[in-house]
Protein backbone atom coordinates (compact mmCIF):
# COMPACT_ATOMS: atom_id res chain seq x y z
CA UNK A 1 0.00 0.00 0.00
CA UNK A 2 1.41 3.02 -0.91
CA UNK A 3 1.44 5.69 1.99
CA UNK A 4 2.92 8.95 3.06
CA UNK A 5 2.81 10.00 6.32
CA UNK A 6 3.72 13.92 7.94
CA UNK A 7 4.60 14.06 11.56
CA UNK A 8 6.41 16.93 13.65
CA UNK A 9 3.37 19.34 13.41
CA UNK A 10 2.13 21.09 16.34
CA UNK A 11 1.88 24.63 18.04
CA UNK A 12 5.22 26.96 17.79
CA UNK A 13 5.31 30.63 18.76
CA UNK A 14 6.61 33.39 16.24
CA UNK A 15 10.57 33.24 15.61
CA UNK A 16 10.66 29.44 16.92
CA UNK A 17 11.17 26.03 15.00
CA UNK A 18 9.64 22.88 13.64
CA UNK A 19 10.87 19.88 11.83
CA UNK A 20 8.57 18.16 9.93
CA UNK A 21 8.95 14.44 8.42
CA UNK A 22 7.18 12.23 5.56
CA UNK A 23 8.10 8.86 5.68
CA UNK A 24 7.24 6.96 2.22
CA UNK A 25 6.07 3.09 1.95
CA UNK A 26 5.16 1.23 -1.03
CA UNK A 27 7.19 3.43 -3.40
CA UNK A 28 10.74 3.51 -4.56
CA UNK A 29 11.40 6.79 -2.83
CA UNK A 30 14.53 7.06 -4.52
CA UNK A 31 13.00 7.67 -7.56
CA UNK A 32 10.47 10.06 -6.61
CA UNK A 33 11.30 14.04 -6.56
CA UNK A 34 9.72 15.53 -3.39
CA UNK A 35 8.03 18.35 -2.34
CA UNK A 36 6.60 19.80 0.28
CA UNK A 37 3.56 22.11 -0.34
CA UNK A 38 1.31 24.03 2.01
CA UNK A 39 -2.40 25.38 2.53
CA UNK A 40 -3.34 28.46 4.53
CA UNK A 41 -7.38 28.55 5.65
CA UNK A 42 -9.03 30.13 2.76
CA UNK A 43 -5.82 30.34 0.44
CA UNK A 44 -4.94 27.91 -2.76
CA UNK A 45 -2.01 25.00 -1.93
CA UNK A 46 1.42 26.41 -2.57
CA UNK A 47 4.55 24.89 -3.24
CA UNK A 48 6.97 25.38 -0.09
CA UNK A 49 10.11 23.87 -1.13
CA UNK A 50 11.34 20.83 -3.67
CA UNK A 51 14.23 18.19 -3.69
CA UNK A 52 14.88 15.96 -6.46
CA UNK A 53 16.23 12.82 -6.80
CA UNK A 54 19.86 14.18 -7.22
CA UNK A 55 19.36 17.00 -4.17
CA UNK A 56 19.00 19.90 -6.07
CA UNK A 57 16.50 22.27 -3.71
CA UNK A 58 14.13 25.09 -4.64
CA UNK A 59 12.38 26.88 -2.00
CA UNK A 60 9.07 29.70 -2.09
CA UNK A 61 10.75 33.17 -1.89
CA UNK A 62 8.57 33.15 1.70
CA UNK A 63 10.57 30.42 2.70
CA UNK A 64 14.10 31.54 1.15
CA UNK A 65 16.68 31.30 4.34
CA UNK A 66 14.54 30.26 6.93
CA UNK A 67 13.18 27.02 6.09
CA UNK A 68 15.62 23.41 4.30
CA UNK A 69 14.38 20.77 2.90
CA UNK A 70 16.28 17.43 2.81
CA UNK A 71 15.75 13.92 1.94
CA UNK A 72 16.90 10.49 3.16
CA UNK A 73 16.47 7.81 0.61
CA UNK A 74 17.37 4.57 3.00
CA UNK A 75 15.05 5.84 5.57
CA UNK A 76 12.64 6.77 3.16
CA UNK A 77 12.33 10.02 4.96
CA UNK A 78 11.26 13.93 3.28
CA UNK A 79 12.49 16.87 5.83
CA UNK A 80 11.58 20.14 6.65
CA UNK A 81 13.53 22.27 8.74
CA UNK A 82 11.69 25.25 9.19
CA UNK A 83 13.62 28.05 11.52
CA UNK A 84 12.25 31.84 12.20
CA UNK A 85 8.55 30.67 11.81
CA UNK A 86 6.05 33.82 11.56
CA UNK A 87 2.25 33.83 11.47
CA UNK A 88 1.79 33.59 7.80
CA UNK A 89 3.68 29.99 8.09
CA UNK A 90 0.22 28.99 9.76
CA UNK A 91 -1.36 26.07 7.45
CA UNK A 92 -1.58 22.12 6.77
CA UNK A 93 1.63 20.97 5.41
CA UNK A 94 1.74 18.41 2.59
CA UNK A 95 4.37 16.34 1.34
CA UNK A 96 4.11 14.59 -1.98
CA UNK A 97 6.15 12.36 -4.38
CA UNK A 98 6.13 12.38 -7.81
CA UNK A 99 7.43 10.96 -11.10
CA UNK A 100 6.30 10.97 -14.35
CA UNK A 101 3.99 8.14 -14.28
CA UNK A 102 2.95 8.22 -10.60
CA UNK A 103 2.09 11.24 -7.72
CA UNK A 104 1.23 10.91 -4.44
CA UNK A 105 0.05 12.95 -1.22
CA UNK A 106 0.48 12.88 2.52
CA UNK A 107 -2.73 13.15 4.52
CA UNK A 108 -1.04 17.01 5.99
CA UNK A 109 0.19 17.87 9.48
CA UNK A 110 -1.37 21.28 10.96
CA UNK A 111 1.29 24.22 11.56
CA UNK A 112 0.05 26.81 13.73
CA UNK A 113 2.47 29.89 14.78
CA UNK A 114 1.23 31.63 17.00
CA UNK A 115 2.32 33.66 20.58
Amino acid sequence: QVQLVESGGGLVQPGGSLRLSCVASGMIFSIMTTRWYRQAPGKERELVAVITITGNTNYADSVKDRFTISRDNAKRTLYLQMNSLKPEDTAVYYCNAASPLMDYWGQGTQVTVSS
